[in-house]
């Protein structure tokens, strides 16, 4: 029996020690390496002072990021948890958190708070092939952010979050994000005549948020931006949405192959040449599906009018009335009269009673890129027409 227990002892002792064996440790130099390599086509380089470990918790000390040609900006310390080494030699990490920012540059200082990343993969091997090969995270966010400027505060936001979500099989992802609580000061600005208008438009300060969704399909290269809204309060909701096909991984790793090796290249200017040229290749891959720019008014309209008339001598509605007839005017030299119509329309149902205006390129079946191209250089009064653009008022 003491036999048999002396030697379970002796067991449980080598199995604690070979746990505890630095073979079993993370190895951060490992994940550091293979983060860069996952993140080359920015052109951003992480560098540390030392590593500390401490069981799932890796401390990058004396973290820099350094752009490819630039000076290195220095982070701090920045701490990885909940880390764990995947069966393909990748690296999963339930959090990583930054050091708080307080910079200042000359009379400016910037504050922000609460920085993390959550669920962040690192690809053992950075090919691009499939999802399970990019750099990844789930979340982004940050606490307050403020910008003061020779102490005074200019802006802030409380926080700032980002979300993208995987399908299911890896067939694309979801994605949102939005900026809360803005505040800007306005009265900072130094020209004259800006600094005049906006006082007279009574928008010293102005207050809203920007809000994001959108999605990507990895079958199609579908890429699309639902929403992409500013939303401010006596100002209005300007709202950006689009959508291409072609955006497909096969893609992606053409454009960051050209990236690398523009970066590669000590002379800036044949690199820069040989990227633009890239580019404007790869561009012959996409396919336009749609775009649509709105703006809905919460007062903005009334108060500009009001303001450009008052400097012409005369009422905001007359200056409404004669922007009426100024505007065919203008869109008459464009030699697209169907459009035209469509523009001089909306524009005085809008001045008569300013809710909103919408611009929409909805085209009866996907575009190629390069037929938009063709048009804009042959035939540029076709454009409407090959993209099937419409503009309307108060829907």
């Amino acid at each position: 029996m003491l036999y048999n227990r002396t030697l379970r002892k002796m067991f449980a002792s080598v199995a604690l020690a070979a746990i505890a064996s630095p073979a079993f440790a993370l190895d951060g130099a490992d994940l550091v390496a293979k983060l860069n390599a996952a993140n080359s086509a920015s052109g951003l380089t992480v560098t540390y002072g030392n590593i500390a470990v401490d069981g799932d918790t890796l401390t990058l000390q004396a973290t820099k990021v350094t752009p490819t040609g630039g000076e290195a900006l220095e982070l701090g310390d920045i701490t990885l948890e909940g880390v764990e080494e995947d069966g393909d030699g990748g690296y999963r990490i339930e959090t990583v958190s930054f050091p708080d920012i307080n910079r200042t540059e000359g009379d400016t200082t910037i504050v922000a708070s609460d920085i993390q990343l959550g669920g962040l993969t690192i690809p053992a091997k950075a090919d691009g092939k499939t999802l399970d090969t990019m750099l990844f995270y789930e979340t982004a966010t940050t606490g307050p952010i403020t910008v003061t400027n020779k102490g005074k505060e200019v802006f802030s936001t409380s926080r700032i979050e980002g979300r993208i979500e995987r399908r299911a099989n890896d067939a694309g992802m979801d994605f949102d994000g939005s900026v809360s609580d803005i505040k800007a000061d306005l009265t900072t600005i130094q020209d004259p005549k800006g600094k005049d208008t906006i006082e007279k438009l009574g928008l010293q300060t102005i207050e809203g948020k920007i809000d994001m969704k959108g999605s990507w399909e990895l079958g199609s290269g579908l890429f699309s931006v639902d929403e992409y809204a500013f939303d401010f309060n006596d100002v209005g909701r300007l709202n950006l949405a689009f959508a291409i096909s072609g955006y497909t991984l096969d893609f992606m790793n053409t454009m960051r192959e050209a990236v690398e090796t523009a970066q590669a290249n000590p002379n800036r200017e044949e690199a820069n040449n040989a990227l633009g040229m890239s580019m404007l290749g790869m561009l012959q891959q996409l396919t336009f599906n749609s775009a649509e720019i709105s703006f809905n008014d919460a007062s903005l309209t009334k108060k500009v009018l009001d303001v450009v008339g008052a400097e012409q001598g005369v009422s905001g509605d007359q200056m409404a009335q004669s922007l009426k007839g100024l505007v065919p005017l203008m869109i008459a030299q464009l030699n697209m009269p169907e459009l035209q119509n469509q523009i001089s329309q909306a524009v005085n149902t809008y001045l008569d009673d300013p809710k909103s205006l919408k611009i929409t390129a909805a085209p009866a079946n996907p575009v190629p890129f390069p037929m938009i191209m063709g048009a804009a250089m042959g035939a540029p009064n076709t454009i409407p027409q090959v993209l099937g653009v419409t503009v309307t008022a108060n829907d």
